[in-house]
Formats: structure tokens, sequence, C-alpha cells
């Protein structure tokens, strides 16, 4: 991606930029993108996750056209699931997706209250299940 030149950057892109860069330089970051890259390095995990995910769409399709899902199908979705489920880097896969997500989440949250607000939020003003938990970067 090419970088915008510093000049041609609204107060608000260079303080974003900045955030992102931030996320970037987190130890947590860097091991949730490592788990990420084992995952597509693996090409076992991948071929089994890609397997998942079409006969989910699949059920899913049958479902929604109002078609019965037979236990037959089920099970066999249940059984590469498992599969699936059993391989560590896939675990670690989906974890690192988690917790990406809680970051953005928690991001667009901050931004969202700000808005609502009129104020830069305090932790009394986020929702009490929100954030993205330890490890993320984002705790003082």
């Amino acid at each position: 991606m090419k970088a915008i030149p510093m000049a041609d950057q609204s107060p608000i892109v260079t303080k974003t930029v900045e955030l992102c860069q931030t996320i970037l330089d987190q130890p947590a970051y860097q091991n949730l993108k490592k788990d990420i890259l084992a995952f597509l390095e693996d090409q076992d995990a991948r071929r089994v996750y890609e397997k998942l995910c079409d006969m989910q769409e699949e059920l899913h399709g049958k479902q929604h056209a109002g078609q019965q899902v037979t236990e037959e199908e089920f099970e066999a979705f249940q059984s590469v699931e498992k599969e699936f489920l059993a391989m560590p880097v896939a675990t670690k896969f989906i974890e690192a997706q988690r917790q990406m997500q809680k970051i953005e989440e928690t991001v667009s949250t901050y931004v969202r209250r700000t808005f609502e607000l009129g104020r830069v939020p305090d932790e009394d003003d986020m929702p009490s299940s929100g954030g993205c938990g330890s490890g993320c970067g984002c705790h003082g």
C-alpha cells in the first residue's frame, strides 16, 4: 500500500495511521499474525477448513431454501468440524481471528462512543462486556 504524503493527510488520518502502527507494534499482534500465517502455510489445515466452509455453505443454502438437512449430512459436517478443531494450528488460527476482531470492535466502540458523547469516553462509558481482553496491548 502506498503511503499518503503527510502534507495530504488530515489530522484524523494522521492519528488513524499512528493507531494502526501502534497496533502493529504490539507483541500480542505479532503473536496473532504468527498464528494466522502458520495456518495459511499448513496445506492440510487449509484444505479441511475449505471443506468445512463449503459444507457449511451447502447446509445453510439447503436450510434457507426450506430443504431438510439429513442426519447423514449433519454428521458429515460434524466429522469434518471435529477433524479441523483437532488441529492445533486451526484452533490457534480461530483464536487469533477472534482476538483481532475484539481489537477492531474495541476501536470501533471507542470511536462510536466519542461521537455519541461528544468527548473521549472513559472506562465507565464503555460496555462492561466489551473490550479486547488482556494481551491486546490497548490496556495501560
